[in-house]
């Protein structure tokens, strides 16, 4: 074989073992988002970053705002990121060339051909330089994928951030709702203290039986009960509390009651926008870019690499009269050409890893329409419950005002006004429920839309 046609033979060769295997994206991981929302809450208004102050309490702000500079979780977050960026600096330090500078030292004693032994001490200096030249970009996509893996980091932070900033505030008005349960549980036990008096009065001069005054000795009972369960849940509340403000447990300030809190405008925005509003679905977009750059840098390690290399010392010596310079510049070349399959299982594997980021940005894409529209439904639907509730509990102080009125004036029994008493006090429960329930939806809704978050770096804008 001629030597042009042997050359031919070596090229086709080294260029069919460089050839890197394909992996195209998965297409069944592709979102479209719907063009409006199922449910309208109503009018909407733009998205503060601050939005917890449009309750209109300032210790819920307080609240909020020391649980973002103590909280345990967006400190771990925060050390991610830092970690992050020291990969990303070590990503692109190959891009530069390597320096060593080093000295040898010896002593040695010898014989001669002649027999005459001789000592001497030598010393060598030497500075060496290497540099990889990034031919095919595989130097750039683990810096790419480096870079992705800080943004992601960093919006993974801001959705701890944001998590946090919405268990506070809804742990806080959950706290105002069940103070506002006690007082109706105090305010009831009270109005059954006293009717417990009147109803021991009346059977002890014989105006009523004693199953009536064992009637209301009973219903007392079974209120006062009520009140160490909700005392406990205070409790635990406010330890839950502590623990989101990085703090050991202790006893929560309170601020303005329940029903002076505002409710804040529903956030607006079309579902469209919520791929840009949203720190998780940024976190995840930025994973999947990391891997799909891993991905083109484990391609990359199919083709050949070159890199160029020099030295430069000295040999100083007391056996030479003057030092001697040494030096050497080479550069190599070297392409794979059987790796036992080494590098196709890692591009397989980076294939896999970027598919699944793929389908995990699909799954916060589709998490986060269903976590808007849920709350969407969640405060349209208990708005119109408690205007139900109120009136249902107008409806039952008349119940109970005339059953009152009735028992008193001899024409029922005490077990009319018991169970309007009863009655009342669930509808009371049911209301203080509901607003706390209407008001965390709301939370949940504003860390739903992204709670008014922006991409800090701009690139995905």
């Amino acid at each position: 074989m001629s030597p042009k046609r042997s050359a031919a033979a070596a090229a086709l060769l080294l260029v069919s073992a460089c050839a890197a295997p394909n992996y195209p994206a998965p297409p069944e991981a592709i979102v479209t988002p719907p063009p409006t929302w199922r449910t309208q809450a109503g009018p909407a208004a733009p998205i503060d970053q601050a939005w917890w102050q449009r309750f209109g309490d300032p210790v819920l702000t307080r609240l909020v705002e020391t649980a973002l500079a103590h909280n345990p979780d967006i400190a771990i977050a925060a050390a991610r990121v830092r970690e992050a960026r020291a990969q990303e600096s070590l990503a692109r330090a190959q891009l530069f060339p390597t320096l060593d500078a080093g000295v040898g030292i010896s002593r040695s004693r010898s014989v001669s051909p002649f027999g005459l032994p001789s000592e001497s001490t030598g010393v060598s200096p030497i500075f060496q330089a290497s540099y990889e030249v990034d031919l095919f970009g595989r130097i750039s996509d683990q810096i790419a994928a480096a870079r992705s893996g800080f943004l992601a980091s960093e919006a993974g932070r801001d959705s701890a951030a944001l998590a946090t900033a919405s268990a506070t505030a809804s742990g806080y008005i959950v706290l105002r709702g069940l103070d506002l349960r006690r007082a109706v549980i105090v305010d009831t036990i009270a109005s059954r203290a006293e009717a417990l008096r009147i109803a021991r009065d009346r059977a002890r001069v014989g105006y009523t039986s004693q199953l009536e005054y064992r009637q209301a000795e009973a219903e007392y009972e079974g209120t006062t009960q009520l009140l160490p369960q909700v005392d406990l849940a205070i409790a635990r509340q406010e330890d839950a509390l502590s623990l989101l403000l990085g703090e050991s447990p202790r006893a929560i300030e309170r601020g303005l009651p329940l029903a002076a809190l505002t409710p804040p405008p529903v956030p607006g925005g079309l579902p469209s926008d919520l791929l840009r509003r949203r720190p998780d679905i940024a976190q995840a977009e930025y994973s999947l870019a990391a891997s799909d750059s891993s991905l083109a840098a484990a391609r990359a390690q199919f083709l050949p690499s070159l890199r160029l290399s020099g030295s430069a010392g000295a040999a100083i010596s007391t056996l030479l009269a003057n030092p001697i310079s040494l030096w050497s510049i080479g550069a190599s070349a070297l392409a794979p050409i059987f790796e036992g399959g080494r590098l196709r299982a890692g591009a397989e594997g980076a294939a896999a890893r970027r598919d699944q980021a793929a389908f995990a940005y699909q799954r916060a894409v589709l998490t986060a329409f269903r976590e808007v529209e849920d709350q969407l439904a969640a405060v349209a639907r208990l708005r119109e419950q408690r205007a139900r509730l109120e009136a249902q509990r107008s409806a039952l102080a008349e119940v109970l005002r005339h059953a009152t009125n009735r028992y008193q004036a001899g024409y029922t029994t005490y077990l009319e006004q018991l169970d309007a008493q009863r009655n009342l006090l669930n509808a009371d429960l049911a209301l203080a429920q509901t607003r706390t329930d209407q008001l965390t939806a709301l939370v949940a809704l504003y860390q739903a839309m992204g709670g008014g978050w922006s991409d800090a770096d701009g690139t995905r804008q």
